[in-house]
């Protein structure tokens, strides 16, 4: 197989893999494979870049590959954007945690103290 279509069936695979983001414990596996599929594709695209390929927008098959490519990177980002929200969750999370269980401790409060400035 040439590697123009190993190109577009890794591509395909990867932007049907970015359809749906799934929650929880399934994540993780969800990310090992699109870093699985996304190394597999740099590979490819190392092999194409070596042979000194060239996209021609004219041709149908590059032209998808250009389409698959612009889906795929809007798709990473809305994950990447779907990561960076649940993460910034989670540091609320626990910061609010924190301030339950200690509610007084952002209080600096200097009542009560005071310096004796006689020898």
């Amino acid at each position: 197989m040439d590697l123009t279509n190993q190109l577009l069936q890794v591509s395909a695979k990867l932007y049907q893999l970015l359809s749906d983001i799934p929650k929880g414990d399934e994540r993780d596996s969800y990310i090992e494979s699109i870093n699985k599929l996304l190394d597999e594709r740099g590979e490819v695209i190392k092999a194409l870049q070596t042979e000194g390929f060239q996209i021609n927008p004219e041709i149908k098959t590059h032209s998808t590959l250009i389409q698959l490519d612009k889906g795929i990177r809007n798709r990473l980002q809305l994950v990447m954007d779907e990561v960076k929200k649940d993460l910034k969750d989670l540091q609320n999370v626990k910061k609010h945690e924190r301030q339950y269980m200690n509610p007084y401790e952002s209080v600096r409060v200097m009542d009560g103290m005071y310096y004796d400035k006689k020898k």
